[in-house]
């Protein structure tokens, strides 16, 4: 039985990639086919993510052993195929290719093909340059994350400081601040 996966990225709009693959291929056998796809170097900790509908983590499946412990079961991609883990059409991962800022390919078992068997896996559709692999957080889109407070910091842009109970702060201590707004800065 063979796996067809479609990868997207969120970075880049016309970025593509289609892997064909055994399904009792292991998930390290997966990643391989996808970092020689995108031209990514292998030096980097990576995780898939097989994840619900609404794109929700479930279980991760490591490059290596991570240090978990035994109520969790561990998967690394070495000791686990494909089939062991997946088994329906539509099914959603993520590939997580930058550890540390998070950044990742979204995965979907496009097709499953009954009475066929790869030796290797094969990427047989690519279209577009991938996202660059590893990038430093000064790098990352502040856009998305503005550190500036906006009106609508506090859920609501129709907050007004003046009214909260100004007499609410008395007697809170013994100190020139016992009513902070008697302070000049308010």
């Amino acid at each position: 039985m063979v796996f067809r996966f479609l990868i997207l990225s969120d970075e880049v709009d016309d970025f593509k990639r289609e892997i064909k693959i055994d399904s009792e291929a292991a998930f390290l056998d997966l990643y391989n086919a996808i970092m020689d796809a995108v031209g990514y170097t292998k030096d980097q900790i990576c995780s898939f993510f097989i994840c619900d509908d609404d794109w929700s983590k479930n279980t991760e499946i490591t490059l290596v052993e991570m240090d978990t412990t035994s109520e969790v079961d561990n998967y690394t991609m070495g000791d686990t195929r494909l089939e062991d883990l997946l088994e329906d059409e539509r099914q959603k991962l993520l590939f997580v290719f930058d550890y540390m800022t998070e950044r990742a390919f979204f995965m979907e078992l496009r097709e499953i093909i009954p009475g066929m068997d790869l030796e290797k896996p094969i990427c047989s559709k690519s279209v577009g340059e991938p996202p660059v692999q590893i990038m430093s957080f000064d790098d990352i889109d502040t856009k998305a994350g503005s550190t500036e407070i906006g009106e609508d910091f506090y859920g609501d842009s129709e907050y007004d400081i003046d009214e909260l109970d100004k007499e609410g702060f008395d007697g809170l201590g013994d100190g020139p601040m016992d009513n902070p707004y008697d302070d000049e800065r308010f």
